[in-house]
């Protein structure tokens, strides 16, 4: 109680002003006079309060909280989410954006905050010292304040962006060291934050510290900075990055990586072709694509890691799609009789290709399915047929395709048979898509597990030759368009027979040699889980891969998910509509398109 009371002494409560249109409290978070390493240039002030006309920066020296309205007491969480602005450190100008965080969440229950920290740079200290002091100093004030304003002080979150995404990192990864000394009885009080949803990190790496990247990131020398100490107070985190940020996603990746090593839950979404801004479309984009609701994704991290209160009862995928989208199916042979290349005496299943038409096509596009089951089994229903009803669902075609199993006997390697009969699969759809009013260069693979390393090989290596060819349809070409690895095994080298026994975080981890990466190797969009033993990085790190080949790609991986993630999920969550991302990434490039 006597820190509560020291802590109102303070800090000038009950100060009213409007901030884009929202009624908030401001409450200024230093103590007159004990400011650390305050100078005179610096202002605590919003770019827009300071484009205002009169303003007179000597009336806003100091840094400050906005609490704005709570939620409405029907469907309020316990939850609080401190909001934090880009400018490169040398304003705070994301006024519009906040104004979007503010709304969004307190439209499902959760208590906002924003921190207007002290801007420009500070002279003679490093570019984010000031911010980082105030940035401290604002978690221990949201903290003291968490019974007056009905919060739980252990649920205190920040969303952020680029150089407030830089300051969300280090209020996530460094609270355990001091960024100012104590200046009263609240800097007792722990400043560790418990969740960060950052956008666009700025100033992660060696190569860009305080500026745009110099190398993009990706310089065999380039580090994440050692600024972030990522101590034991670390917290789970949300990245958002655009693919061709000048802020690189690198920096995201890099987090990302590292959190994976202390086994810290995290998601990860990386959009193809975005710049820098794209986080404030509010709608302003093309819906179908996604890229303006990316905010969905956070909330559903937000829920997957119980700020808004306990997730509904899972929900059998194979409950949700039936036939009743599809209009026909029709299975091919996928090789004539005799003409089956290296015939295994150990595999028992004939492989076959099987069409799913929708009973309203919407688009000329196809996507091929490869059931996962680790080269063993083809897992048909779960991985095959369910997944093409749900694209039947959204008025595609898909085709399911049952390769050849149990592996193939030395010394073939264990994915050969299924490499062949993918080949030829994608040759056969190709050259029957015009007779059935297709398009035979709208066509893309995507795969489970096993299918999922399965569709990296059509996709990376369609130049190189699994088989002889055997008629006609041998001569059609068998690249994609597009290609969906979902949960994908065996990708990397700490993991290219079993699960991978570095978690696929180290440098000597890196993409199997059997990806070619050759000149026809398209646009992907990865899905999995953060917690899948066939690590999340499997996908990272082949997206890093295309991205340094200038190949725009999507990722998502998703909190508290393993492997076969999309089998039971609970509504509004990340699993339950994650195919949802296969079809957006198809509508931005234009796939989908009449």
């Amino acid at each position: 109680m006597k820190r509560n009371r020291i802590h109102a002494a303070c800090l000038g409560l009950a100060l009213f002003s409007f901030v884009a249109g929202a009624a908030t409290e401001r409450e200024y978070i230093w103590p007159d006079g004990k400011m650390p390493d305050a100078q005179p240039h610096q202002i605590g002030a919003t770019t827009a309060e300071a484009r205002t006309k009169g303003f007179q920066p000597d009336n806003f020296r100091r840094p400050y909280l906005d609490w704005f309205d709570p939620p409405a007491a029907e469907g309020r969480t316990d939850a609080c989410m401190i909001l934090i602005s880009g400018g490169g450190y040398n304003n705070c100008c994301d006024v519009g954006l906040v104004e979007q965080w503010r709304r969004k969440l307190t439209a499902i229950g959760v208590r906002c905050v924003s921190l207007t920290y002290r801007t420009p740079r500070p002279n003679g200290l490093p570019f984010y010292r000031s911010a980082w002091e105030d940035g401290q100093r604002a978690v221990r004030v949201v903290r003291a304040q968490a019974q007056k304003r009905g919060f739980n002080p252990e649920k205190i979150g920040t969303v952020s962006m680029s150089a407030g995404s830089h300051l969300a990192t280090l209020l996530a990864t460094s609270s355990q060291t001091p960024a100012y000394a104590a200046v009263d009885e609240l800097d007792a009080l722990p400043c560790h934050i418990n969740l960060a949803v950052t956008c666009a990190i700025a100033y992660g790496l060696t190569d860009g510290l305080g500026t745009p990247n110099a190398r993009d990131g990706d310089a065999i020398d380039v580090k994440l900075d050692s600024l972030f100490r990522f101590d034991a107070k670390t917290c789970p985190m949300c990245m958002f990055h655009g693919g061709l940020d000048i802020y690189s996603s690198i920096a995201s990746t890099e987090v990302y990586r590292q959190l994976r090593r202390m086994k810290i839950p995290a998601e990860l979404h990386l959009f193809a072709d975005r710049h820098h801004g794209f986080f404030g479309a509010d709608g302003k984009g093309d819906a179908a694509t996604g890229y303006d609701n990316w905010f969905g994704r956070a909330e559903e991290f937000l829920r997957q890691r119980g700020f808004l209160g306990a997730t509904g009862p899972e929900v059998e995928f194979s409950s949700r799609f039936s036939d009743a989208f599809t209009l026909s199916r029709e299975r091919q042979d996928l090789w004539p009789e005799g003409a089956v290349p290296d015939v295994q005496p150990n595999q028992t299943v004939k492989p076959f290709l099987e069409w799913f038409l929708p009973k309203e096509r919407k688009a000329g596009a196809i996507q091929i399915i490869f059931p996962g089951g680790a080269y063993q089994h083809c897992s048909y229903e779960k991985e095959g047929v369910d997944i093409a009803r749900y694209f039947n669902s959204k008025g595609l075609t898909a085709v399911v395709v049952v390769y050849r199993t149990p592996r193939p006997l030395a010394p073939f390697a264990k994915h050969t048979s299924a490499w062949q009969d993918a080949q030829r699969a994608i040759r056969m759809v190709r050259k029957a898509a015009p007779s059935r009013g297709l398009d035979p260069e709208r066509i893309g693979a995507m795969g489970f597990s096993a299918g999922g390393h399965l569709t990296l090989m059509v996709a990376t290596s369609s130049q190189k030759r699994a088989y002889w060819p055997k008629d006609e349809i041998d001569k059609v070409p068998c690249h994609l368009n597009w290609a969906c690895p979902v949960y994908p095994a065996y990708a990397l080298t700490d993991g290219a027979e079993s699960p991978n026994a570095k978690g696929g975080n180290e440098n000597d981890s890196v993409p199997v040699r059997e990806f070619s990466f050759d000149l026809k190797t398209p646009p992907m969009c990865f899905l999995h889980g953060d917690a899948d033993g066939w690590a999340a990085m499997n996908s990272v790190k082949v997206w890093e891969r295309l991205r340094r080949m200038g190949i725009q790609s999507d990722l998502h991986t998703f909190s508290n998910r393993g492997h076969c993630f999309h089998f039971k999920a609970a509504p509004s969550t990340a699993s339950y509509t994650c195919f949802d991302r296969i079809v957006e990434f198809l509508n931005h490039k234009r796939f989908l398109a009449k």
